[in-house]
């Protein structure tokens, strides 16, 4: 399959999640692009009523792409727990309420495991998705996975990241997500392979739309 080149320009993240959003754009920075915010925009933010993690990346593309008129990338990740049949899963912020409580959302993944009897590592197995959507106005799309596997531990571990981060720790090292720098938990540049979930599925977008 093709793909459509993006060409450096305005750019919008098709997101209100602050620590997303921070992501993304470090992601993006080498590559020159005005960067803006669907917050920054003042867009509402749609429901995510779809049923997979494409689905509702779509959902957030489309909308900021036709209401700005721009090109608009849009992330829709989750935290997926083997022993929990995949939940969170694309339900991963609507555990952390209203209020975005992750600490909550963690303690809520904890006691469910528990519940399940979770407790040998091979039963405390878990990934992190994440997809991206491009959506250009004139209704093209593209999108983007990837994955990282990795151990859940428990009590969580580290202030960096957001999200489930402090409970995730991915398969090969000793430190979990929350307790990365940016810089460890991307794992990427041009030349080298990507660690996080987001920075995998950025690495075949870049790849595919960002690169001669």
């Amino acid at each position: 399959m093709s793909h459509r080149k993006l060409e450096p320009g305005r750019l919008v993240v098709a997101s209100h999640n602050k620590g997303k959003i921070r992501e993304i754009n470090e992601l993006l920075a080498p590559y020159g692009f005005d960067v803006v915010s669907a917050g920054d925009l003042d867009l509402p933010e749609p429901e995510e009523t779809g049923t997979t993690f494409e689905a509702n990346a779509e959902l957030k593309a489309v909308a900021s792409a036709e209401a700005s008129g721009l090109p608009s990338l849009a992330d829709d990740s989750g935290f997926c727990v083997m022993a929990l049949d995949g939940d969170p899963g694309i339900y991963s912020a609507r555990w952390a309420g209203p209020d975005k409580d992750f600490a909550m959302a963690m303690r809520n993944v904890e006691e469910k495991m528990q519940q399940k009897g979770a407790v040998n590592p091979d039963q405390r197995r878990g990934s992190f998705v994440a997809v991206l959507c491009l959506a250009w106005p004139d209704g093209h799309k593209e999108f983007f996975r990837g994955e990282v596997e990795g151990q859940i531990v428990w009590p969580p571990r580290g202030e960096k990241g957001f999200g489930y981060d402090p409970v995730f720790q991915p398969d090969g090292h000793e430190r979990t997500f929350g307790e990365m720098t940016s810089d460890e938990k991307h794992g990427w540049s041009r030349t080298e392979p990507a660690l996080s979930h987001r920075a995998r599925a950025f690495q075949l977008f870049s790849k595919a739309c960002l690169e001669d």
